[in-house]
């Protein structure tokens, strides 16, 4: 506690057993096929490959669907887990964090079944609003040939804001 990113130092894992139990529970809770055990651990950085690689085989034998292991450091190391599991694997390719981000194909290739992109939208928001604000306070106007910018309008019906208005016009007394 506090839940720590796989990618952060100062990570700590509960025990195999308490895991474990966590994920038989899961299971036993399941009340629909679409419903997916994902197992993770976190113990490659403090405790090794070989200490990460055992833990999934005991949350492979609790039941879980899936299974996660979180910041290989090499491609080699992702390889060795894809290969000691024949159930699917996830992959995180977190920008910037210490897994190696690489083509879905490769992945592919090596033996996930899918990865996952969790930074990537936020850290691409993140850069286009510095760039955005700091356009702002250097030129004092928040539009800019080098910044792309959605079309208000557009924007407006992204987010579903047609659905107010429409409601609105149905539902709107006439001044």
């Amino acid at each position: 506690m506090p839940k720590k990113c796989g990618h952060t130092p100062y990570k700590r894992c509960i025990p195999t057993e308490d895991m474990v139990e966590k994920i038989q529970v899961a299971c036993e809770a399941r009340d629909d096929e679409n419903f997916l055990v994902i197992a993770r651990t976190d113990a490659r950085a403090g405790e090794g490959v070989a200490t990460a690689l055992k833990r999934l085989e005991a949350y492979d034998a609790a039941g879980a669907d899936i299974l996660f292991f979180e910041a290989p450091q090499s491609e080699d190391e992702m390889r060795q887990a894809c290969a000691a599991f024949d159930k699917p694997m996830m992959a995180n390719m977190a920008d910037g964090g210490i897994t190696p981000v690489l083509r879905a194909a490769r992945l592919a290739e090596i033996g996930y079944a899918f990865a996952i992109y969790p930074s990537m939208t936020s850290l691409v928001a993140a850069s286009a609003m510095e760039a955005a604000l700091l356009k702002l306070k250097n030129e004092g106007l928040s539009q800019s040939s080098g910044i792309p910018m959605f079309d208000f309008m557009e924007f407006c019906r992204l987010i579903g804001f047609q659905d107010v208005w429409d409601f609105e016009k149905r539902g709107a007394r006439q001044a």
